[in-house]
């Protein structure tokens, strides 16, 4: 179901191509002069099928995969990175059979869990690669945060069969970061790269912000301005600004408002798996952990720390917190040993 914009040159170029009883249902096209009509006559179609089952088939006869198709048209399409999500949905509901949505049964996630875990499933590049309980974990989040948008729209009819399955418990991981060795011997390679003449900008600039590597990769000259940068269309949907050096600012700067640097995400990501392959895992975000870390060890503050790396929530800051010099320092005061030592001293003392 879309309601699109054909660009054809016709007086009506709006098309609404809907299919009201789901994906083998019937199918309803119908052009119009704005994208307001095609939206009302959609949403006439779709009323009229609600309240009079005998005109097609009844919204009962929609499967999981129409539903998640339903989800992208009216929500997820808004969201960051809405493609891949919206293919990764698609994936895992193909792998648990399309059952008609309201025969979705936690039987049916939990056995295809079992599935994933086992590697059994193809992922989206057709790979069948045994995946871990947090991957697991993320995919039940995942789902679950559609059915849930689907009920709060009303498309959802009935339990939510994913609030009944317990997700795995995780043992919480250290999240590690460079050395300065590495850090240096990093920007020393990518400062040699004999193709990509940014890279090394790119990873100088990371480390300096806490920016992830699309982010900052994407960054234009209109983000920039003197000593500082500011990063749009984040992942938390928050622009947030952070101070530069001088240097780093002479370093990147370029005239005008177009692109930064000539080098794109999957480059850096290759780049740091090859060359620090201890933290091949963690490729994804190591240059973000390892700013966050040494922030954090010189002194920095929680909360500044929030701010900058982006962060809705503070839970997932603290993470960093125990990297602070002062963190918890006064167990080693206040700890019941001490106090015996104390009074031991105080025995030992001779009376005046």
């Amino acid at each position: 179901m879309s309601i699109r914009n054909l660009k054809d040159g016709n007086k009506k170029p709006w098309l609404c191509d809907v299919r009201p009883s789901g994906r083998n249902g019937k199918r309803v096209r119908k052009r119009f002069a704005t994208k307001g009509e095609a939206l009302a006559y959609e949403k006439f179609v779709l009323r009229e099928t609600d309240d009079k089952p005998w005109l097609g088939e009844t919204t009962q006869t929609r499967s999981l995969l129409d539903m998640i198709d339903l989800w992208q048209e009216r929500h997820g399409q808004s969201l960051a990175h809405s493609k891949y999500t919206y293919n990764k949905l698609k994936v895992i509901g193909l792998a648990i059979g399309d059952p008609l949505y309201h025969k979705f049964t936690p039987a049916m996630f939990t056995e295809y869990r079992s599935r994933r875990l086992a590697g059994e499933v193809a992922d989206l590049n057709g790979r069948k690669i045994a995946v871990s309980f947090r991957t697991c974990n993320n995919e039940q989040d995942l789902l679950n945060a559609v059915i849930v948008e689907l009920q709060r729209m009303g498309e959802w009819k009935g339990e939510n069969p994913l609030h009944s399955v317990r997700q795995f418990k995780l043992h919480e991981y250290e999240m590690e970061f460079l050395t300065v060795e590495e850090m240096e011997d990093l920007i020393t390679k990518a400062e040699n790269h004999e193709y990509h003449d940014d890279l090394h900008k790119v990873i100088k600039l990371c480390l300096a912000t806490g920016g992830r590597f699309r982010e900052t990769a994407s960054l234009t000259g209109s983000q920039l301005s003197q000593y500082k940068v500011t990063f749009t269309q984040t992942k938390g949907k928050k622009n947030r600004s952070v101070p530069i050096s001088p240097e780093l600012y002479e370093e990147i700067y370029k005239p005008g408002s177009g692109p930064l640097f000539a080098i794109g995400y999957s480059t850096v990501y290759r780049f740091i798996s090859r060359n620090i392959p201890r933290l091949k895992q963690q490729a994804a975000h190591v240059l973000r952990h390892t700013f966050a870390s040494y922030y954090m060890m010189n002194g920095g503050n929680i909360i500044a720390l929030q701010r900058i790396l982006g962060h809705a929530d503070i839970k997932q800051t603290m993470r960093y917190a125990h990297l602070a010099p002062d963190h918890l320092e006064d167990v080693v005061s206040k700890n019941p040993l001490t106090s015996l030592r104390r009074e031991f001293s105080a025995e030992k003392e001779p009376a005046e």
